[in-house]
């Protein structure tokens, strides 16, 4: 199974911008479908955006559609997270995870990664 590590959460202002990495470990890592979830305080953990094995399909939670995109380059076992035009709602711990369709797909989560807008 592949080990996850996010970074690239921090506190922004609403209307900003910030870009998420969630380094894999494992020769596998290209293998998998991979997405990006949320967690906010009080709620469950939400499926934020998907990308496919070779970057080529792309779909979004419907909150976060236009304003954000996902992306990977296999070479660095890396899956990125751009978010652009952050709002208050936004806040939350940020986790990626394999992913089939909006579901996740590995039993362990990495320590996510925080993002706090302020309005």
């Amino acid at each position: 199974q592949v080990q996850l590590a996010e970074s690239g959460g921090g506190l922004v202002q609403a209307g900003g911008s910030l870009r998420l990495s969630c380094a894999g470990s494992g020769r596998t890592f290209s293998n998998y479908n991979m997405g990006w979830f949320r967690q906010a305080p009080g709620k469950e953990r939400e499926f934020v955006a998907f990308v496919s094995e070779s970057g080529v399909v792309t779909y979004y939670a419907d909150s976060v559609k236009g304003r954000f995109t996902i992306s990977r380059d296999n070479a660095k076992n890396t899956v990125y997270l751009q978010m652009n035009s952050l709002k208050p709602e936004d806040s939350a711990i940020y986790y990626c995870n394999g992913a089939s369709g909006r579901a996740a797909i590995f039993d362990s989560w990495g320590q996510g990664t925080q993002v706090t807008v302020s309005s």
